[in-house]
């Protein structure tokens, strides 16, 4: 008979070595598993971590010679492209303003949001002033409250405007909180 090399005995019993291998095997493949996902999941999140459309920029919204030199003011859409976290949506209505002359080179613009509760107000011609259809708050043409017992906690919110190449009517275009006396933008 040959004699045969004996394999060395080991010490460990089978299952521990079983049980180390596939241990290692677990934390290799976690390891190389978590770019790939981690890749992922940045990818997914990149649209959050960057700034939204143009909520605070100045937008077009009417050309100077629409508004009546006699300070009346006339409703207009405000139309911009919005970008949201995923979503991109070129020439979007967002809201509506008022725009009024209060110069023949100056524009007032208001919100046409009720400070109150949220709701349209509309302007009243043979009144001279807007009024919100929800509580009856009125509101002089400045956009300041007309009645004291109103329940408005504000008068309009009022926007910034810019005349750009001395006809155009830019807004800077904003919603803001109802029901409160501070005037604070929403996002």
């Amino acid at each position: 008979m040959e004699d045969r090399p004996t394999e060395p005995e080991s010490t460990e019993p089978p299952h521990r070595r079983a049980f180390l291998t596939k241990s290692c095997a677990v934390v290799i493949g976690g390891v190389v598993g978590a770019f790939p996902v981690a890749t992922g999941v940045a990818v997914f999140l990149d649209p959050i971590r960057r700034k939204t459309g143009a909520a605070s920029n100045f937008v077009p919204v009417a050309s100077l010679n629409a508004l009546p030199e006699d300070g009346l003011p006339v409703k207009f859409p405000v139309i911009t492209s919005r970008v949201d976290v995923w979503t991109k949506s070129p020439l979007t209505p967002v809201g509506a303003i008022y725009l009024r002359r209060s110069g023949p080179k100056s524009v007032q613009a208001f919100n046409v949001v009720c400070p109150h509760a949220g709701c349209f107000v509309d302007f009243v011609p043979d009144r001279k002033s807007y009024l919100c259809p929800c509580h009856k708050s009125t509101f002089a043409l400045d956009g300041k409250i007309n009645d004291p017992a109103s329940p408005s906690p504000r008068g309009l919110d009022e926007l910034e405007v810019e005349i750009r190449n001395d006809t155009e009517v830019w807004v800077k275009f904003q919603n803001y909180r109802a029901g409160v006396h501070e005037k604070i933008p929403l996002a």
